[in-house]
């Protein structure tokens, strides 16, 4: 519930509107600029399409004008090029209408193949930079979230490329040209229709920056609508065992609402917006061609030219009438780009997307005056001045109550964040002197809550190790005690474990995870309370197998069962972010009122109670 407030209180930061939401949109032309030469050629079939557009008024008066000289011209001598003549004109006119289908058909194809082509890149791009963000941008935002950025908002750059830009460049040389084209033919009706230019132009600027807000507000909550959406089915077990299912629809539904009024009162302006712009400008149309009837009938202007003149003012007029919609959906892709290019200009860690080369460590470890706080929370000093040495092979136990900062130690282990003082060491070294990727080869943990992928029982182990044979994972299942119950489903190894693993129980996916771990074959293991949401039977089939898998191996085990780290090289007692104790089992048990010694009384008295 949290994150509800949260999110809310950053809404109106969110709608916020600044030249550098240009700037960050402006990055796109990164992505473009390889496809240089094609966007040349699309841009000259754009001009040559438009231009064979803007030819056909020109034809059609002077098809009028043939009709008035066709019995003059029947005395001339004949040829397809005389524009004097009906036939003539006709045949111009079917060639230019065949010209200008060939340029638009590939102007459509090119500007079509460079949009594909930017966004896959654009998708790569974000999703590559995303995982290699560090823990602390993951823990202020929400998956559902990120996952509406990537969806749809690139997907709202995709209409905005493929179709709206050309056609808005299209409308815009529409415009100039028809007006150039009127302005030397007739300057005078030119000069009327022009005079209400400047008053549409101001208005289109100013409902164009509050569309903008609008639409990007929309943009925002549809991504918190797939934010519901997200947690309500990762979470869809918890809500049918606590019946909120009316709560969730209840707080999707008015979420839902939210964007319906959102975006209705952005169609509405929108709306208004046209409607003006129809009015105005076609308005201008019927008084403009009210005075050219007029001109006509003085004798002042060609029948033909009348009509060539009406043609390009209603060509103009049309673009005029689509430039504001289409300028609104270039605001909301700027929109939409501005909160993908905030993801984009996240620092991620110092991670390379290419295979490092293995580094060999030992395992010793050794924290120094610790101390952490977490970026979101920095008044609240989780981890004081922490301080133990782990001999390479040795088993360490680490045990206290919870929030204590037990799992933080494994984390600042696995670098998901550093250190706000004091110094980790790795085999004597810093740890930010080993590359990051190579340093966390060398790790492998096991949690209480074992995350499998949708896919395959062999591809979740093999994510230990991508390249490892079929002889290999069949290898790390027997020693993670797996292989038996692997075999023992219709499909094996290909058996698809479902979303998260749900087809699977607790002690399998624990197993599984065990066989990853095994088959990555690291210096370091984390063993993250691996065993305690098991029935008995499960965990002694996964005590065994991890205890196989920590030989020869450093190994952190954070133990909720006191009784599984009884032979422990060294158990750490952690209370409130400080060490209280350290020792074997047999000498903080001696401790009279000692932490360990009374968290271990009190799961005796527990287990004796329940037997």
């Amino acid at each position: 519930m949290a994150g509800f407030g949260r999110n809310k209180g950053k809404k109106e930061e969110r709608v916020k509107v600044s030249k550098d939401s240009y700037k960050k949109a402006s990055r796109l032309f990164k992505y473009l600029k390889p496809y240089s030469f094609l966007i040349i050629v699309g841009m000259i079939l754009l001009f040559l399409s438009t231009g064979a557009t803007m030819v056909f008024p020109k034809l059609l008066g002077n098809l009028v004008d043939a009709t008035d000289n066709s019995a003059a011209s029947a005395q001339l001598e004949q040829s397809w090029l005389n524009l004097e003549h009906i036939d003539s004109v006709a045949i111009l006119l079917l060639i230019l209408f065949g010209v200008q289908a060939v340029f638009s058909f590939f102007r459509v194809y090119v500007f079509n193949y460079i949009t594909e082509k930017v966004l896959a890149n654009v998708r790569q791009d974000t999703y590559k930079h995303l995982i290699r963000l560090p823990m602390a941008f993951f823990s202020q935002r929400r998956v559902g979230e990120l996952n509406s950025r990537i969806a749809a908002d690139i997907s709202a750059l995709q209409g905005t490329l493929t179709v709206t830009i050309a056609e808005f460049l299209r409308q815009i040389i529409i415009i100039i040209g028809g007006v150039v084209l009127l302005f030397i033919s007739q300057p005078k009706l030119t000069l009327i229709m022009m005079g209400s230019l400047p008053v549409i132009v101001i208005i289109a600027v100013f409902f164009g920056r509050f569309i903008k807000k609008l639409s990007k507000q929309t943009q925002d909550e549809v991504a918190n609508s797939n934010v519901i959406v997200e947690e309500t089915l990762t979470g869809i077990s918890n809500v049918k065992a606590f019946a909120n299912e009316l709560f969730e629809f209840t707080r999707y539904k008015k979420n839902t609402e939210e964007i319906r009024k959102i975006a209705m009162k952005g169609a509405t302006w929108r709306g208004l917006f046209v409607s003006f712009i129809i009015f105005s400008v076609f308005g201008a149309i019927v008084f403009i061609i009210w005075n050219g009837v007029h001109m006509r009938a003085n004798g002042d202007i060609e029948m033909g030219q009348l009509v060539e003149f009406i043609v390009y003012s209603v060509f103009i007029g049309a673009a005029f009438g689509s430039i504001p919609d289409m300028y609104a959906t270039i605001q909301k892709t700027v929109g939409a780009t501005e909160n993908l290019m905030d993801i984009l200009e996240e620092e991620p860690e110092a991670i390379a997307m290419e295979h490092v080369a293995p580094i060999a460590i030992e395992g010793h470890v050794g924290f120094n005056n610790v101390s952490f706080a977490y970026p979101s929370r920095q008044e609240s000093q989780v981890l004081n001045n922490i301080s133990f040495e782990v001999k390479p092979g040795n088993q360490i136990a680490i045990v206290g109550p919870s929030g204590a900062g037990k799992s933080t130690i494994v984390s600042l282990l696995l670098r998901f964040y550093d250190p706000t003082s004091g110094t980790i060491t790795i085999d004597g070294q810093a740890n930010t002197t080993y590359d990051l990727s190579a340093l966390r080869n060398q790790m492998a943990v096991v949690p209480q809550e074992v995350l499998l992928f949708g896919g395959s029982i062999r591809e979740n182990i093999a994510y230990g190790n991508p390249d490892a044979t079929e002889e290999e994972i069949i290898a790390a299942a027997q020693k993670a005690n797996a292989h038996d119950f692997v075999e023992s489903f219709p499909d094996k190894y290909d058996t698809l474990v479902g979303e998260r693993g749900i087809q699977l129980s607790g002690g399998q996916r624990q197993r599984v995870a065990i066989a990853r771990a095994v088959l990555k074959n690291p210096a370091i293991l984390i063993l993250d309370e691996a065993t305690s949401s098991l029935d008995s039977e499960s965990e002694r089939l996964v005590q065994e197998a991890l205890e196989l898998l920590m030989q020869n191996r450093t190994s952190f085990v954070i133990a909720h069962r006191l009784s599984t780290i009884k032979s422990a090289d060294q158990i750490l007692v952690i209370d409130k972010g400080m060490l209280k104790e350290s020792g074997t089992h047999d000498e903080l048990m001696a401790k009279e009122g000692g932490i360990y010694r009374n968290l271990s009384s009190l799961q005796f008295k527990g287990q004796a109670t329940e037997a």
